[in-house]
């Protein structure tokens, strides 16, 4: 009978062990249907909302239990959307319009549209300067926005081409990529002189761009399948890191001292920051293809893609000579992920 019962306590650890999962995986996967394409995606972990930008409108969800909220509309080739709880409103980039939407955070209606550079692509919040600045892809400008007045103003000539995600360091100073360029360019907050231009090299294409405060680390995923890591005060290149393939976005979560690139391919990439100087890949998650860009929320610490299901690839044109897959139509998903 011990000798039972020991067999049983095994099996019951055994048991156990194999039903916890360590590592990042699907938590939950909520198909949003309808049509067209998608781009960036983020967290109002304040108000526990989910933004996600598609096609002609934005997609609001409750981030905890995926339970449509509303929807964002009339908005052409809209990439970027982020909350600003403290104002009340929120703000997305138009690219087809070349303009930016404030909107009412609590009705999600259009407050006022203010012109932007040429295709306006990511933007970020920076508190210390209490703007918004967006980055406009094909004119290489970035629009600064006083986001409570409603009001454009300032415009920084960031040079270059291909002007892709930025951060802020919260004490003056905003980083973005430069795509072609394979640089990251820094600028002033509130005066919007430009700083430092640094290469990236061996890194090439940068789009994604975390950053960790405490160590003065950037965080730059290159479609060569690298993550550059750089000392935010002087361009020190520290270190490079293999990802996965078609990288757009990645995140950095301060609590578990993880970089997480989403990787077009398929992927995800998770990557320890050990020391300020020691990096190592912790895992790679099977997400789905064309999840590519990522979001998380510091609550949970779980991040968010989104992306739809692929069907067959239209024959090559001499307008088009490299055809993209065509999109399943009523597919567009978002996928959380998270650990255990």
């Amino acid at each position: 009978m011990k000798k039972t019962l020991i067999t049983l306590a095994l099996a019951v650890i055994v048991s156990s062990a194999f039903a916890q999962t360590p590592g990042f995986h699907l938590i939950k996967k909520t198909v949003i249907g309808g049509e067209g394409g998608w781009d960036y995606l983020s967290v109002d972990t304040e108000n526990r909302r989910l933004y996600i930008s598609h096609s002609t409108q934005v997609e609001v969800y409750n981030v905890d239990t995926h339970e449509k909220i509303g929807v964002i509309s009339n908005l052409q080739g809209v990439h970027g959307v982020l909350a600003v709880p403290k104002t009340g409103r929120g703000i997305t980039t138009n690219g087809r319009s070349n303009t930016a939407t404030i909107f009412d955070l609590k009705t999600l209606k259009p407050i006022i549209e203010l012109p932007t550079g040429k295709n306006p692509d990511a933007l970020l919040y920076d508190p210390f300067s209490k703007r918004v600045f967006i980055f406009n892809h094909s004119d290489v400008t970035t629009t600064v926005i006083d986001i409570v007045d409603g009001k454009v103003v300032g415009t920084v000539d960031v040079g270059g081409t291909a002007l892709e995600a930025g951060v802020t360091d919260e004490k003056g100073t905003i980083y973005v990529n430069l795509e072609d360029a394979s640089e990251i360019v820094s600028f002033d907050a509130r005066t919007l002189a430009i700083k430092n231009r640094w290469k990236i090299n061996p890194g090439e294409e940068p789009t994604g761009l975390a950053f960790d405060p405490k160590t003065h680390r950037l965080f730059t995923v290159c479609h060569n399948e690298l993550m550059m890591v750089l000392d935010s005060d002087n361009g020190k290149i520290i270190t490079q890191i293999p990802i996965g393939k078609r990288v757009d976005g990645a995140v950095f979560d301060p609590s578990t001292k993880s970089i997480i690139s989403s990787n077009g391919e398929g992927t995800i990439t998770v990557v320890q920051e050990v020391t300020s100087n020691e990096f190592k890949v912790l895992e790679t998650v099977k997400t789905e293809v064309g999840a590519r860009t990522i979001t998380y929320d510091p609550k949970t610490h779980h991040v968010f893609l989104s992306t739809a299901q692929y069907g067959a690839v239209p024959a090559a044109t001499p307008e088009n000579p490299n055809p993209r897959p065509s999109v399943v139509p009523g597919t567009f998903m978002i996928l959380e992920y998270g650990r255990k």
